[in-house]
């Protein structure tokens, strides 16, 4: 049920595509202003390719390339790769295509965003992000507050502009560079005729923010979720997964829709899943969406876990997403050792004011840390980060949403020059050597403090080796998979990744 078979298809056809890593310089009509020492998607040819960055860019997405050695392993910082230990499977690295975003992106020079999409997201020519996130409708992250169907009923439901003039435009160009991205999209609100201010005595919501599903209306909301479907099916675009609320535990948020646990099985057993099956659509469904702490709500801890402990619900239920805005990410581990036949995804992350995000000194490192070796190596299939682009004025933001975060990258005034965040160099170095269908294995041998990696075998064969370094000291280490070995070295605060066959 929860696998997409377009999906699965197209991954087959990729795999000499998206592992066959370019060694050659883009034209120089395919570049483009993107700051001071900007990378360039170019690999070096060698047995062994390698990517490195530093938190001083220093070295920044630098390509080199390694020889195997031909002596025998007698290093004592050796790394080896155990393959016969695999893991979870991978499906992608990627961030968030926000109507936001999309209008930053149409705001560029076709000829920049080009080259800025095929540097991102290209498996050939540059770092192959794989995995992206959409807004069923609005988000703090829109041109304005709306849904797909805010006249009341569900035969209005339409498309609105800031889909097509925006997000599929964006989508179709991404796609057109690299057709085996996957698309996950999640809802801030239901459409506010749906919205009741409480189950009990059900009055009518007019505010975007706030209120929950009226149950009198899960069978028309389960069908709004078949018709955006649909309706992006027929533009040319799958959707691989869903998840049915964002953060349902914020009532806070520019558009919101708060969704309690029972709420949220009791909505899929009746209605989307039932739907989605009626339908013929193989898209997976996501539970949850939001913090690993549930937000300190009591009877909301182990959200998940309950809905699966109803057959007639867990029976449409993929997995779970997470967000890491409260709490701690071993709680992916202990999802996974308690629900193990259950996936985990990381859906959501925001950098901003509050955290010092802008500064790549004291985030490059940490975010590695937390996000992406952090949730990879607690079971998560994979990652994505909040906000592809924002603009220089952090946005364009919902006034009662963040409006003082920061995108993966952020774009100027004059939408040319980007500036590079940690998000988009951490989802870069996974992406570029982690395929999608890669498991990640086993490793044993040299560990240090501050060294914290990860392991896989990408579905040509080829194995991928992802590194971080907050210590002061340069991490010499030897990778041996058993056939092979060679020496590298992960900088200090910094990030290098590998790939070889």
């Amino acid at each position: 049920m929860f696998i997409n078979n377009k999906t699965t298809n197209m991954l087959l056809g990729s795999l000499l595509c998206g592992l066959a890593l370019c060694s050659t310089a883009c034209d120089d009509n395919d570049k483009f202003d993107q700051g001071e020492d900007a990378p360039q998607p170019v690999w070096v040819d060698g047995d062994v390719r390698v990517l490195t960055t530093t938190n001083n860019r220093s070295k920044d997405l630098t390509p080199s390339a390694i020889t195997f050695s031909t002596k025998d392993n007698m290093s004592p910082r050796s790394i080896y790769l155990d393959p016969s230990r695999q893991y979870q499977e991978i499906d992608g690295f990627g961030a968030a295509i926000t109507g936001s975003t999309a209008y930053n992106l149409m705001m560029m020079t076709p000829e920049d965003r080009a080259a800025f999409l095929r540097q991102t997201f290209s498996p050939t020519e540059g770092y192959g992000m794989s995995y992206i996130r959409v807004c069923i409708g609005c988000s703090d992250f829109s041109l304005s507050e709306y849904t797909c169907c805010d006249t009341p009923g569900i035969e209005n439901f339409a498309l609105t502009g800031e889909e097509n003039n925006y997000v599929i435009p964006i989508l179709k160009e991404i796609l057109a560079i690299n057709p085996y991205v996957k698309i996950l999209a999640s809802p801030w609100t239901a459409p506010r005729w749906m919205k009741v201010n409480n189950l009990n005595d059900r009055q009518p919501v007019t505010a975007w923010t706030g209120g929950q599903l009226n149950p009198d209306h899960y069978q028309d909301y389960a069908e709004y979720f078949v018709r955006w479907i649909k309706a992006f099916n027929d533009k040319g675009i799958d959707i691989y997964a869903v998840t049915l609320q964002n953060e349902p535990l914020n009532r806070a948020n520019s558009a919101s829709m708060f969704m309690g646990w029972e709420e949220q099985r009791d909505f899929v057993k009746q209605a989307v899943g039932p739907k989605f099956a009626a339908a013929g659509i193989d898209t997976k469904i996501y539970a949850f969406d939001h913090n690993y702490n549930y937000d300190n709500i009591a009877d909301q801890q182990n959200y998940p876990g309950k809905i699966y402990a109803d057959a007639d619900a867990s029976r449409y239920i993929a997995g779970a997403a997470y967000h890491n805005y409260g709490g701690n990410r071993s709680e992916l581990n202990t999802m996974h050792n308690a629900y193990p036949d259950k996936e985990l995804i990381f859906t959501e992350s925001t950098a901003g004011d509050w955290n010092d995000g802008a500064n790549l000194s004291t985030h490059l490192v940490a975010d590695m840390e937390e996000l992406a070796l952090g949730t990879v190596n607690n079971w998560t299939r994979g990652a994505i980060v909040w906000n592809l682009m924002l603009d220089a004025k952090r946005g364009p933001n919902r006034p009662a949403g963040c409006i003082n975060g920061f995108g993966a990258v952020d774009i100027d005034g004059a939408y040319k020059n980007i500036t590079r965040n940690s998000f988009y160099y951490n989802m870069c170095h996974m992406s570029a050597v982690v395929k999608p269908g890669a498991h990640r294995i086993g490793t044993t041998g040299y560990t240090a403090n501050g060294l914290t990696y990860a392991a896989f075998v990408n579905p040509d064969g080829s194995y991928a080796f992802v590194a971080c370094n907050s210590g002061a000291e340069e991490q010499k280490i030897t990778l041996d998979d058993g056939t092979h070995h060679f020496s590298g070295s992960v900088p200090a605060k910094g990030v290098a990744s590998f790939i070889w066959r």
